[in-house]
């Protein structure tokens, strides 16, 4: 398992950074560590430096470029095919043209940064050299650790929201938005928004959290925000409706789960009569109360869903809308039609009430043997009654009534909406909402941003954007592949893997000439709805 570590030279004051791969050494029978040099850190970026493996500089490799073609002035072979496919994704859905309008200066070095990242699983940047010599790519030449985290630096908000505008336009109209928040681990101590949080996958490191919108038919990203890591979910929906707004969007729809429910949330979105697509908690006594009325014939098979094996109710309804005017100093109510759409899952409640009834049972072995448990008091109160005396000891009765009420809601969940659409409907569209936790898993897995490394401000802010940028890629072809169920034959990886060993040439002078093409190399193409590369 490989990691950073940090070492500081006593003589010099350098810190160095290391690669530490650990492994079993079989003879000694014990854990071994092999430890190769990365680079040193920069002491006011925090940033690694790329060294020549003596502890020296590298001297500097790149310039900044003018946008456009460079033509070759070498003699040379490199692998083209999967390069290639990334070229005609990023044409089809103006990344290209969108990000040379935006960083006219810069963007090529964006692309081959994007392109590697995507290519190369869960390599570190600091190995784009070796890649980049033996690829054909965008920039064309090496990018050093250096000047990448330049690179990062020089990214603005402002090229950002235009950046954002561009590709928000190109997205299809009327289309649901699904809006969600993770959590991505850091080991810097310098950043301001790294704050202990609510982890969502209970790593024990302080967080920043990363907001996203994604498009439901289109399944692409369009829209991120980092947020500092003790933030609630419910606290950004107010913020994201803003941002949304100035950078044109001001009719949304959009779905979210109950971790950002709240009646300040749903009157933010009825005030600016956005649509949207929300679950809510099955505890809210205005989701029992509606539900209530129709429990007793709610398993009907006139409304169970073969296809999501479930029963489902709708139940049309009234939110009183309350609006602050400040102008008058006053506040407004008045009734908005919304729905709340119900739904049963009865292999989920046959589940819970299974673990329930166990954890019921140790909760009365703690009683009757005097071994309560402190944080246990509440359940002890509400579900059982005790009585002890110095013959018969302490006897325990359960609570029939407050078990009854517990279990009355299990396998139940409700979906709330003010677009008029029907159950099934919204069931689909709240369950496409997962397109955003697989982005999630590109940024973190593929994208190797489970836990950042990078301690400076703009460095940070620029990784992800560009992080994001690859994160658009991977989406439009994991989509590709699903809709055209190359999945049953390829993996993401094997793919790409099949196409990257694709070589092209390059003599100056002379036009590009294409190696030899196999036919499944052109069936994933074709899968992929771009035509395979030729000889120009």
């Amino acid at each position: 398992m490989a990691s950073i570590v940090y070492q500081k030279d006593k003589r010099s004051g350098i810190t160095y950074a290391y690669e530490s791969v650990s492994y079993w050494d079989k003879e000694k029978q014990q854990s071994r560590a092999k430890r190769t040099l990365i680079g040193r850190v920069d002491e006011k970026t925090g940033e690694i430096v790329a060294t020549d493996g003596r502890g020296r500089k590298k001297k500097e490799e790149i310039s900044m470029v003018k946008p456009g073609p460079v033509p070759t002035t070498q003699t040379a072979r490199s692998f083209y095919g999967a390069t290639y496919l990334l070229d005609s994704v990023g044409e089809r859905l103006g990344i290209t043209e969108d990000l040379k309008r935006c960083f006219p200066q810069t963007y090529q070095q964006m692309l081959s940064i994007a392109y590697y990242l995507i290519l190369e699983d869960k390599n570190p940047l600091y190995r784009f050299e070796k890649w980049g010599s033996l690829h054909k790519h965008p920039f064309g030449k090496n990018i050093t650790s250096q000047r990448s985290s330049e690179l990062f630096a020089s990214i603005t908000e402002e090229a950002k929201n235009e950046f954002f505008r561009l590709q928000g336009k190109r997205r299809m109209d009327k289309e649901f938005w699904a809006y969600d928040i993770t959590s991505i681990s850091s080991y810097s101590e310098c950043l301001r928004q790294v704050q202990f949080g609510k982890n969502k996958e209970d790593d024990r490191l302080a967080q920043l959290n990363l907001a996203l919108v994604f498009g439901e038919t289109s399944n692409l990203p369009f829209y991120y925000r980092k947020l500092a890591g003790n933030i609630p979910d419910s606290k950004t929906v107010k913020t994201l409706l803003a941002e949304l707004d100035m950078l044109g969007f001001s009719k949304v729809k959009l779905v979210m789960d109950r971790g950002f429910y709240s009646e300040d949330n749903i009157n933010a979105l009825l005030k600016e009569h956005l649509k949207f697509l929300i679950s809510v908690k099955m505890s809210l006594s205005s989701v029992r109360q509606h539900l209530n009325p129709i429990y007793k014939q709610f398993r009907s098979f006139e409304h169970f869903s073969e296809k999501y094996e479930l029963y489902y109710h709708t139940v049309p309804t009234e939110w009183s809308h309350t609006q602050y005017r400040p102008y008058k100093d006053d506040t407004i109510s008045e009734l908005r039609r919304i729905y709340i759409h119900y739904y049963y899952n009865i292999d989920r409640a046959a589940e819970d009430e299974k673990a329930f009834d166990r954890e019921l049972i140790e909760l009365r072995h703690e009683l009757e043997s005097g071994k309560q448990v402190p944080e246990h008091e509440k359940l002890y109160r509400r579900f059982f009654e005790t009585k002890s005396t110095p013959k018969r000891g302490t006897k325990v009765t359960v609570n029939e009534e407050a078990v009854f009420n517990a279990k009355r809601y299990y396998g139940f969940f409700a979906l709330l909406t003010n677009e008029t659409m029907d159950a099934i409907t919204a069931l689909e569209l709240y369950r496409n909402k997962d397109v955003v936790e697989k982005a999630f898993g590109n940024l973190k897995e593929r994208l190797n941003m489970r836990r950042t490394l990078v301690s400076s401000e703009q460095s940070l802010e620029g990784k992800l954007f560009v992080e994001f940028v690859a994160s658009i890629y991977l989406s439009h072809i994991k989509k590709q592949m699903q809709d055209t169920e190359l999945f049953k034959y390829y993996t993401l990886q094997s793919a790409l893997g099949k196409l990257d060993v694709i070589e092209c040439f390059e003599t100056p002078g002379q036009k590009l000439r294409v190696g030899e093409l196999l036919e499944k190399q052109k069936e994933i193409y074709a899968c992929l709805g771009v035509d395979p590369p030729t000889s120009l």
